[in-house]
């Protein structure tokens, strides 16, 4: 028996989110007795896969297919339901992710496996197996009892946070059976946003509501971001008055996002929005309106106009950085 974490690379790297996915299944497989299994399915080199032995991984299976270079969700998920029989895995643990939805809800079909996703702390309870996750688009929390031999697990992002604990480490290469007739999707191109965080990938996200007047304000926003390593966002009228691009709207129609810190300027708070960005760490929020349902969500809230507010934070950070 095993804990079995897929661990999704970009362009051959790690990101913090696999190592969160390592580390929490490290401290399952201490509650349940047994060990854990990374599985890395791309090209990704020793040295870089030695890396999630830092957090835990016991050993680390990668499949190394030209074929599996890009993600084709039925194909990947047979790889992992391979993988899942070769360690006889009854815990799976994937990111709470566009991969990770997209894959979990097949691999918990193919598997006759319970499935949980978006769970935010270890399981409670491993007989029977109870384990808490978001429900109501993240305003609400419920345990879960799953019931089946096998569960598949969907870790929401930042939720658990990443600590290192070795494992041992030990790299197998790993060749799953894929005929031919799995690969029925052709990719023609694929484009890469670069330069900039991206909003789901981001610690820090500086976002601005209708309250900054306009898109000739943003530049604050934009000057912050840049100082704090930061993603930009913004609330659903501005990217629907075509002030930021849609790519930025953050809320229920918009990206869910989970960051460690979540700068909110000139946004009212809709409920709409908060459900977007409720699992973030803290919130800063900066209204001129101190009855603003945001600050009722906020971990703290500035009562000011943001356009002389994020002026003094951009000079603030400026002076911490120049004295080291």
């Amino acid at each position: 028996m095993s804990v079995l974490i897929y661990t999704e690379n970009w362009d051959g790297k790690f990101k913090k989110l696999s190592f969160e996915l390592v580390s929490y299944a490290r401290e399952i497989a201490k509650i349940l007795g047994t060990g854990t299994v990374a599985l890395s399915i791309g090209n990704v080199d020793d040295e870089e896969l030695k890396k999630l032995a830092l957090y835990g991984a016991d050993k680390i299976l990668k499949v190394e297919d030209d074929r599996v270079k890009n993600l084709d969700n039925s194909v990947y998920t047979s790889i992992i339901a391979q993988a899942v029989e070769k360690e006889d895995a009854n815990v799976i643990v994937l990111a709470h992710n566009n991969v990770g939805k997209a894959i979990a809800p097949r691999l918990s079909v193919r598997l006759k496996a319970a499935l949980a996703s978006g769970v935010t702390a270890l399981p409670s309870s491993t007989d029977p197996f109870i384990v808490k996750k978001k429900v109501f688009t993240g305003k609400a929390f419920a345990n879960v009892k799953l019931n089946s031999d096998k569960k598949v697990l969907t870790l929401a992002q930042n939720s658990f946070g990443i600590s290192e604990g070795a494992g041992k480490g030990e790299i197998e290469t790993f060749s799953p059976e894929l005929a031919d007739g799995y690969f029925t999707t052709e990719v023609k191109d694929v484009t890469k946003v670069t330069g900039k965080v991206l909003l789901t990938d981001a610690e820090i996200v500086v976002s601005g509501g209708r309250g900054m007047k306009g898109p000739e304000n943003w530049g604050p926003i934009e000057e912050l971001a840049g100082l704090l390593g930061a993603a930009t966002a913004c609330s659903r009228p501005v990217s629907d008055e075509g002030w930021r691009p849609h790519s930025e709207h953050t809320g229920q129609t918009g990206k869910i996002i989970a960051p460690n810190l979540y700068i909110a300027a000139g946004i009212s708070g809709a409920i709409q929005h908060l459900a977007g960005v409720s699992s973030s760490k803290v919130i800063v929020a900066i209204n001129t309106d101190k009855d603003a349902p945001i600050f009722e969500a906020a971990d703290y809230g500035i009562v000011g106009d943001a356009m002389k507010v994020l002026p003094a934070m951009v000079e603030a950070v400026k002076e911490l950085k120049a004295d080291g």
